[in-house]
């Protein structure tokens, strides 16, 4: 079944000064969807989300929403499609004379359609939403850099949009807090069902929580697709580009990154296809990952996945590779190693999570429960890589709780 794209640009042409920043740029951005957009600096990326919000009018081409052309629309209806969109910048762009609430009460003021009453009530909805409930009175400077970003991501969501455009929300942040916004876009797009647009230079950090990427490069879209493609992709142009970005270490956890953790995996089913030595994996999980965002915070739940890494580190030998496959997911490549090492691998692991307090505080939280599953697999001749992995999220289970 071919879906229809919510936005659409096609051959979109922009010109500013003597320099053409799109030239020609066709991108589909699907209907609840988080879509990366990267590119090198200076590549238009910004200018791009400006013509999807309507802040530019482009030059030539044509930009669709539900496959109605926007030049087309009357003055009412781009009115009522600009209420759908909400923009987070860079800079967070908080009013430094405006308190928290004030700050996030902003947009509904501005339509000057509600009541002081109602707009009080939804400001508060979203705060307590985003656990900012208690910082309500506080102003911008009295707020770290983290807590600034989810102020603004409130004042986004404060009117329920359908679209929400986010410009670099991750510069300037260490690595913990850069994940956790990363972590809080992904949370709070599955629950509040928002299409999300974010321009990002973070790879393959941003790959863990898009279901697509488009690549702007000299003023075209040279790739679209999934994160899973363009890290596969042979193009010059895109292979060069995530190359020069991706560090060989994991930004959170200091684990190898994804890229190399499939360039081991491709060399170990090698070595078993030439020389029949066998290896397994062990994919683990930190399942209710999003609880401990939502009990103590990103920030907490990002160290809490990145003290959950060391451990796993702490448990291999140094022929292993571990990798951070997904943003809750840990991948481990054991050469010359059987199904039954393997387990054996995984009891060697939650000895050690017991021994120590995984969650410092949070594992005093009355009623908290928290649990990491593992799933095992071992390759075998003809076997793919696809199918490999498949196999061992089929197998997992819990083999680390822990229930207050």
């Amino acid at each position: 079944m071919t879906r229809s794209p919510l936005i659409q640009l096609q051959d979109v042409v922009k010109t500013l000064g003597a320099n053409r920043v799109l030239d020609g740029v066709n991108l589909n951005i699907y209907r609840g969807e988080i879509t990366a957009i990267i590119g090198k600096s200076g590549s238009g990326k910004s200018v791009l989300l400006k013509h999807i919000i309507g802040l530019h009018e482009p030059d030539g081409g044509a930009i669709l929403f539900d496959g109605r052309l926007r030049a087309a629309m009357s003055p009412a209806e781009r009115k009522a499609l600009k209420k759908k969109f909400s923009y987070v910048f860079q800079d967070t762009a908080l009013f430094d004379f405006l308190n928290v609430f004030e700050n996030v009460a902003l947009p509904l003021k501005e339509r000057n359609a509600l009541s002081p009453a109602e707009v009080s009530r939804r400001v508060r909805d979203k705060l307590h939403q985003l656990d900012l409930h208690d910082v309500e009175l506080k102003y911008p400077a009295q707020l770290s850099g983290g807590m600034k970003k989810r102020v603004a991501l409130a004042r986004a969501l404060v009117t329920d949009p359908e679209i929400v455009l986010f410009d670099e929300p991750t510069t300037g942040l260490d690595p913990i807090r850069k994940n956790a916004v990363h972590s809080m876009i992904l949370d709070y797009q599955r629950r509040f069902g928002f299409t999300g647009v974010v321009v990002s230079h973070e790879i393959p950090d941003i790959f863990f929580i898009s279901q697509r990427v488009a690549m702007l490069d000299e003023g075209q879209i040279v790739f679209e697709g999934g994160p899973e493609e363009i890290q596969e992709a042979v193009a010059p142009e895109v292979k060069n580009f995530i190359q020069g970005l991706e560090s060989p270490r994991d930004d959170l956890t200091g684990i190898a990154s994804q890229s190399i953790g499939q360039n081991r995996l491709l060399q170990e089913m090698s070595r078993l296809q030439r020389y029949q030595i066998p290896f397994s994996i062990v994919l683990l999980a930190m399942d209710n990952l999003e609880d401990v965002d939502r009990i103590a915070g990103h920030v907490v739940g990002q160290t809490v996945f990145k003290t959950f890494a060391n451990h796993v580190t702490q448990s291999t030998y140094i022929t292993d590779t571990c990798f951070r496959f997904d943003i809750n997911k840990i991948l481990v490549v054991l050469p010359d190693t059987n199904e039954d090492q393997a387990r054996d691998f995984c009891r060697k692991l939650s000895r050690t999570m017991q021994s120590h307090a995984l969650f410092g505080s949070i594992e005093a939280a009355k009623g908290f429960c928290y649990s990491v599953s593992a799933g095992v697999a071992q390759a075998k001749q003809g076997t793919g890589l696809d199918d490999l992995i498949a196999a061992a999220g089929q197998t997992q289970a819990v083999f680390y709780e822990c229930r207050n």
